[in-house]
């Protein structure tokens, strides 16, 4: 017969197939069965077993309760739920078996433990019925936003950027396994998505929710969810749901993102390297995450843009009040993510005191706003107001160094309650008292070994050894018997026992409740409080974004919509902080609408691709409402920024190097406008060189000619060939790289200049990678042959060349260079060479053998 324990613990698991089962039993959660076997190698723990009833055996592990977060994030990041099952009701009062029920289940998605500080961790889930709806949900924060498209390129880039930790996907799409490459994917029943459950939670934003009705139903299925995961949670800190627009927001694909590397370096996905982390000096975790939301979702409206520059301008030029907020900024705790553990009734006397010094900041963070120069930032200060009688609540009652439990007392200060004063007194009196009447004992007995313990099995006692037992009272009651001693209690002690212990058990009972009386009254603060942590994390951005144009002198951009990019001395942000001061060589650029496409030529190394990236990192920079790294700079408003740079594949997808270059051109080609930035870097190398040719004559074509589609557009190529376009269509027009030549060496200039390169110096770049001296002469020979001919020299004999790098095996020159090797230049006056000159180039225009 299965055991009562057994039959509870079934009876749950069956509510939570799909989980693992943490089974709260004593000062263990422990697992069974299948879990167990499938947990215990993952967490690195014994697997043992345990009676089943009828004999039977039932695999087993468990992990301590007190470090169980520790195993839940193990767990969840290898990909697995976990359900957590509590006592929900007191041992003392049980009949039978305790009551036990899930109180929540964590998955991928749903962990607010453990995650990144300033970037945001998100559960999302998607619905298609003629469009595609997109909601994703931050539980630590609250951030709670929905998004629809027609495109499923647009809903891939959007999954993309905010990288979910774990999707819900109805029955019908989770079949399209293809799209959900990478990510963590949970199945919802289809009528999750057909729910009215935001009627009642967001009132409201009724509208909101039927103007983008697709994404209303994949909101509705991760609310479900969230509900499901979190019984009797009401998530209060998440308090709208939010949206953005196509015409609001700039649209950002991921190879933009990441060839830019806005966020994560190409190099190893990390954060050095970035725009993000030249850009950041955020003193908070709340500025952290709005900061990489600006540059994640660039503005598309003038007037936001210009009222970020103001902001960030007035700041520029009052450096007292930017160093003043910068410093109470630093004091500055997570807000979002305390009243999140508010929310869901996890915070402790910690998580209160950290809030309460936060909202402690706001006067005198008041204070310096009103006295700045920063006039359009004093509108905060009304934002900021309405806290102080719940600060000083909460300081006159927590005591300053609480502990992490709540269930072991200290945690209200002395003087806010008149009970727990009186009940303090007695529970730490109970030490004087014992220590008194342990002297009195010793005086009435005679027994200056007599000592007073305590132990929590057997209570308070007095201790004699068996030396002196014959001086033992009469009124002694023996309670336990040691090897050298024996332990006794009287009347009296038995008495103030339990006057102590029931006094310390009702202390830490009261201050429980307490606390949590002030926890509720915190959580009836949700709105204001995270109001006041919108505008702290704004204020930090600002204050951000102006220390960094003010100590890497950058200027504010103007901001036009008569469609040229103008930019004087432009600096390249990201490579300009990795090199010593005044090292980097900034670059101009003009772009208009009758003037939009530059060829630029030039070798590789000598900065096209870090030129290209840095025009388009400072329109990026202009849209998001920062100032930007260069003398001077008028940058039109662009509705998209698009690159194709550099070489990789996409094996997951089958996709070779040139099929993804061809795909992600096409992508280009099918988005853009009129009004986007383009950013090209060597199309058609993926492939045969004619091949390659054509397609990137037949691009540049495209982009230049087409009577609608002519956006502003940088294309830097090793096909010399292209710069021809120049002489055809007069919106193309030729840069080059400047370089000098030192003998056979090069010397990078890193300036671009009006024209075209004559060549690529690719044999000179070989040389300074460090290519073998035999094989660049034979490279050498080869071009020149290459060169004359315009076509693939014959290689019958070019093993042999090739293994031996011989001077003697190369082919016979040229007949020019013989004749030029012979000429007798010494004897020549200048006359005569000048004649030579103009006769072998008659020769050459003459088609006459040379």
């Amino acid at each position: 017969m299965t055991t009562p324990m057994m039959k509870q613990y079934q009876g749950i698991k069956a509510k939570v197939p799909d989980a693992i089962l943490f089974y709260r039993l004593g000062d263990f959660y422990e697992m069974f069965g299948e879990d167990a076997e499938l947990a215990a190698p993952i967490l690195q723990i014994a697997l043992t077993s345990r009676d089943a009833g009828e004999g039977k055996r039932i695999p087993m592990c468990g992990v301590p309760y007190h470090a169980a977060e520790t195993y839940l994030i193990k767990l969840v990041s290898t990909g697995h739920k976990v359900a957590i099952c509590e006592q929900v009701e007191d041992p003392k009062a049980a009949k039978g078996i305790v009551k036990r029920d899930i109180i929540r289940i964590v998955s991928p998605g749903t962990l607010t433990e453990f995650i990144s500080e300033r970037s945001n961790h998100y559960l999302a889930s998607v619905f298609f019925d003629t469009q595609w709806g997109l909601s994703f949900l931050d539980l630590s924060t609250g951030e709670f936003t929905i998004f629809q498209t027609a495109e499923s390129e647009v809903l891939l880039a959007e999954l993309s950027l905010i990288h979910p930790a774990e999707i819900l996907l109805p029955p019908e799409l989770m079949k399209k396994s293809k799209l959900w490459v990478g990510y963590f994917c949970s199945i919802r029943d289809r009528s999750s998505y057909q729910s009215r459950v935001l009627d009642q939670r967001f009132p409201g934003q009724a509208s909101l929710l039927e103007e983008f009705p697709v994404a209303a139903s994949a909101a509705a299925a991760l609310w479900e969810y969230v509900l499901e995961t979190m019984p009797g949670v009401d998530p209060s800190h998440i308090v709208e749901i939010k949206t953005y627009r196509s015409e609001q927001r700039m649209f950002l694909d991921q190879w933009t993102r990441r060839n830019l590397e806005l966020t994560e370096s190409l190099r190893n996905q990390g954060r050095k390297g970035t725009l993000l982390s030249v850009l950041d000096m955020t003193q908070t975790a709340l500025g952290g995450r709005l900061l990489r939301h600006w540059i994640d979702k660039p503005l598309l409206v003038e007037a936001e843009i210009e009222q970020r520059l103001n902001n960030v301008e007035e700041l520029t030029s009052d450096s007292f009040s930017r160093q003043d907020l910068s410093k109470i900024l630093a004091k500055v705790y997570d807000l979002e993510r305390l009243m999140g553990r508010v929310s869901y009734g996890t915070a402790n006397a910690k998580d209160l005191l950290s809030l309460a010094q936060t909202l402690a900041l706001l006067p005198e963070l008041r204070e310096v706003l009103k006295a700045s120069t920063a006039g359009s930032l004093k509108a905060k200060v009304p934002l900021l107001e309405g806290l102080d009688p719940l600060v000083h609540k909460l300081l006159d009652a927590l005591n300053p160094s609480p502990p992490i439990s709540l269930r072991d007392g200290n945690i209200i200060k002395t003087g806010y309650s008149q009970e727990v004063d009186e009940l303090r007194s007695i529970a730490t009196g109970g030490k004087e008292w014992v220590a008194k009447l342990e002297n009195a004992e010793r005086e009435r007995t005679g027994i200056r070994s007599l000592k007073i313990g305590y132990t929590k099995v057997f209570g308070y006692y007095i201790e004699i050894t068996h030396s002196n037992a014959r001086l033992v009272p009469e009124d002694y009651i023996r309670k336990q018997t040691l090897s050298n001693a024996e332990r006794f209690v009287t009347p009296e002690l038995k008495e103030y026992e339990q006057k102590i212990l029931g006094a310390e058990e009702r202390l830490k009972e009261l201050e429980f409740e307490l606390f949590q009386t002030l926890r509720e009254e915190v959580r009836s603060y949700t709105q204001v409080i995270l109001r006041a942590a919108d505008s702290l994390a704004e204020i930090d951005v600002y204050v951000s974004l102006a220390e960094i144009a003010v100590r890497k002198r950058y200027t504010r951009p103007q901001i036009t919509t008569d469609g040229q990019i103008s930019i004087t001395e432009g600096r390249h942000p990201v490579v300009e902080d990795m090199l010593e001061a005044g090292v980097f060589v900034p670059n101009d650029t003009q772009l208009s609408f009758d003037h939009h496409l530059a060829v630029i030529t030039g070798p590789n190394m000598a900065g096209k691709s870090t030129y290209m990236r840095q025009v388009a990192l400072i329109v990026l920079m202009a849209h998001i409402g920062s100032f930007v790294p260069a003398k001077q700079a008028a940058i039109s408003l662009v509705d998209r920024i698009f690159t194709r740079v550099g070489a990789s594949d996409d094996l997951a997808a089958g996709q070779s190097t040139f099929m993804v270059e061809m795909h992600e051109v096409a992508h280009i080609l099918k988005y853009a406008t009129k009004k986007s930035l383009i950013i090209l870097d060597e199309i058609g190398r993926g492939t045969a060189t004619f091949d390659g040719l054509s397609i990137a004559w037949a691009v540049a074509e495209y982009l230049v000619q087409h009577p609608e589609f002519t956006p502003k557009t940088l294309f830097a190529t090793h096909y010399h060939e292209l710069t021809q376009l120049e002489d055809d269509f007069p919106g193309l027009f030729n840069l080059h790289v400047g370089v000098k030549e030192r003998g056979e060496d090069i010397i990078f200039l890193h300036k671009i200049l009006p024209g075209r390169a004559d060549r690529s110096y690719g044999i000179q770049v070989a040389r300074l990678a460090g290519l073998p001296h035999e094989l660049l002469q034979r490279a050498k020979t080869l071009l020149l042959e290459l060169e004359a001919t315009k076509s693939v020299p014959s290689l019958a004999d070019s093993s042999q060349a090739v293994t031996q790098f011989s001077f003697f095996d190369l082919p016979k020159p040229h007949p020019l260079l013989e004749e030029l090797a012979q000429l007798p230049l010494e004897d020549m006056t200048s006359r005569q060479a000048l004649q030579y000159l103009f006769d072998l180039r008659d020769r050459i225009q003459s088609d006459e053998t040379v």
